[in-house]
């Protein structure tokens, strides 16, 4: 009997600019601590999802919504032998919020506060929306995908009233810093003890803050930004390898290991999927 591969496609969403999509089935890939800029959403279509987020371990099975707010650090692996399958969105904060105040909440960005439903309408929304963005239909998917987002707004969103983009102006002045320094020097970054001086603060007091202010320590957090960047290179039309070498990976192999661990697919199956508009998939 063949073993099971991971197989997974991700593209960009054709009728709603900024908007990601992901369908996959995953066996022995493991996601690594990270975090998203804006919501992640999902249906679990079979299998058993498992997930460390807000300090607690989570699953979730066939017909499970998966909800992970802006900025907050998860990861996400099997949680049975045969793996799972599932769906994913990946909308931005803007677009939640604007779909949030056409239904008259206006007081605050939302929130989702259980980490996981099992909500057969929503579900079928959710499903309906994403199965449009594989056909490419610009009116027919950005109509489902704004309605799959109201009926999980009405259902199970509450509103929080601080952005999360306070959070980011009230870090501690030398996390600040250092999060900019890194941010300067992808390619060439300090060790922890000479990012630590250049903030003015010691290597371990240093680590401690600006893991409990990002949920990450900083070669992490480095790797997250990597990857980041990497995305919006590939975007671009520049080469997996030459996206490596500008960002500060040892090569493209070196890439490829942090980007699957971040995003679910390899580079160049990333690259590949965001360029065509035609229906596939991306093996691993």
């Amino acid at each position: 009997m063949a073993e099971a591969r991971d197989v997974a496609w991700y593209w960009r969403h054709p009728g709603l600019p900024g908007v990601d999509l992901l369908r996959a089935r995953f066996v022995r890939h493991r996601y690594g601590r990270h975090t998203h800029d804006g919501y992640a959403i999902g249906v679990i279509e079979a299998g058993v999802e498992e997930w460390h987020y807000r300090g607690s371990t989570h699953r979730a099975g066939p017909g499970g919504m998966v909800f992970v707010g802006p900025g907050e650090v998860h990861d996400g692996h099997a949680g049975v032998p045969e793996g799972w399958a599932y769906r994913m969105l990946y909308p931005p904060v803007d677009l939640v919020t604007d779909v949030a105040a056409e239904l008259g909440r206006r007081n605050g960005t939302p929130r989702f506060p259980d980490d996981a439903v099992y909500d057969p309408a929503s579900a079928r929304a959710f499903r309906a929306a994403h199965r449009a963005a594989e056909s490419g239909d610009v009116l027919a998917t950005s109509s489902l995908t704004r309605i799959a987002i109201a009926t999980l707004l009405r259902r199970h969103a509450v509103p929080r009233p601080m952005d999360p983009a306070d959070s980011t102006r009230r870090l501690p002045a030398a996390v600040t810093a250092a999060r900019e320094i890194l941010h300067e020097r992808l390619a060439d970054p300090p060790s922890l003890h000479d990012l630590a001086a250049e903030v003015g603060t010691a290597p371990f007091v240093l680590l401690r803050a600006f893991r409990a202010a990002t949920g990450l320590p900083p070669h992490t957090y480095l790797n997250q930004e990597r990857v980041r960047r990497a995305r919006a290179l590939l975007d671009g039309g520049t080469p997996p390898a030459e996206v490596a070498a500008r960002i500060g990976f040892a090569d493209q192999a070196h890439l490829t290991r942090h980007f699957k661990r971040i995003v679910g697919v390899p580079p160049g199956a990333y690259r590949t999927a965001r360029t065509f508009k035609t229906d596939g998939e991306a093996a691993s």
